[in-house]
């Protein structure tokens, strides 16, 4: 069966206009069922880009890596 691979960086826009991020982790248990646990972060950001450089910087994130909602 195929499924849709998670992201593991989300970043989304919150009621304020400021950008969230959530460093997201995917496991799979015996059954090779994806476990996903989302960490959202405590930093606040003005704009996206702002959001993906501390990615980049913090948790070596790469192009591609980036899911928007």
């Amino acid at each position: 069966m195929s499924r849709a691979e998670v992201r593991p960086f989300l970043i989304s826009k919150d009621e304020a206009g400021s950008y969230r991020l959530t460093v997201r982790d995917t496991r799979y248990n015996s059954q090779n069922y994806p476990i996903v646990t989302s960490v959202l972060q405590s930093e606040v950001f003005a704009t996206a880009m702002s959001a993906r450089a501390f990615a980049r910087d913090n948790f070596h994130a790469e192009a591609g890596q980036f899911a928007t909602k």
